[in-house]
């Protein structure tokens, strides 16, 4: 059973970085190779302008990009992209990427064989938004190759007993299904998946309560960057959702949170060290 206590913070090492959980926040870039996501920043079979987005993530001050092929934007034929396609669309960009960008590269997707054929490219993290519930075997994965995994919480219909510690403990039976395959605590990264199989109410519970994630004892990633939450409240469109997410960011910053993914890296980078500035007393020239 895993244990339930929180830890003092530790490093987790990511391809040639370190990221020293609890001394400022990280910040996740998303490059989307969709014609499909929900964010509108989807860039297709664009692998030129793929490239040139992750580059100016970096520049912007990215800790790390994730890479995705497949939208998981709500509606029919959600999760339903074949293997090969997903494929085709993430391989010529991670060729391009891996080893080219002096911070680490996350490969988005929970279908081990695009994980395997990511990291032996060079790929140093999964984003996995299933947990290790579609594809237990991405522990396995994972545990050999050494590399950090994000275990998000997703189910398909919003319905829960009692939303908080359902989420809770759907998240720590990821953990244990990654730890029993040999995956190391310090390699373990959760999410609670904002927009994911929950309503507007529950998104805005979650937001409220993150430091009880803080329970199961691993670092904790937020990604609310332009989602549904954000156009309900505000009634904008994905297009003009900058300052619901800069509040998303900064709140789930001042709760302990320790990456946070998102869209507008520029933006987001200087509200995460704003936010870091007065809740960890960190400044970016201690680097």
């Amino acid at each position: 059973m895993v244990g339930v206590s929180p830890l003092a913070p530790r490093i987790t090492r990511c391809g040639q970085r370190e990221f020293r959980w609890g001394e400022r926040t990280y910040v996740m870039g998303i490059v989307n190779i969709t014609p499909d996501s929900f964010s509108g920043d989807g860039l297709g079979s664009d692998v030129e302008a793929a490239v040139a987005q992750a580059h100016r993530f970096v520049e912007e001050g990215a800790d790390i990009i994730d890479i995705g092929g497949e939208s998981t934007r709500p509606g029919p034929g959600r999760y339903g992209l074949a293997i090969e396609e997903e494929l085709r669309r993430v391989m010529p960009v991670i060729e391009r990427l891996a080893g080219q960008l002096p911070v680490p590269i996350s490969i988005d997707t929970y279908k081990e064989e695009v994980a395997r054929r990511a990291l032996a490219l060079g790929v140093d993290m999964i984003n996995d938004v299933w947990g290790l519930k579609k594809s237990p075997q991405m522990a396995d994965l994972a545990a050999k190759a050494g590399v950090p995994i994000i275990l998000m919480h997703n189910q398909l219909e919003a319905s829960y007993n009692d939303l908080v510690p359902d989420v809770l403990a759907s998240l720590r039976q990821s953990i244990e299904l990654a730890m029993a395959a040999g995956v190391s605590r310090e390699n373990i990264i959760i999410d609670p998946g904002i927009g994911f199989g929950k309503t507007l109410e529950h998104n805005l519970e979650i937001m409220r309560r993150l430091p009880e994630f803080k329970s199961l004892g691993q670092p904790i990633l937020i990604g609310a960057s332009r989602k549904s939450m954000i156009g309900l409240v505000l009634n904008s469109p994905v297009a003009d959702r900058l300052e619901g997410t800069a509040a998303t960011v900064a709140i789930a910053i001042a709760q302990g949170v320790d990456m946070v993914r998102v869209h507008d890296v520029r933006q987001m980078v200087r509200v995460a060290r704003m936010s870091d500035a007065i809740v960890r007393g960190y400044r970016p020239s201690s680097d």
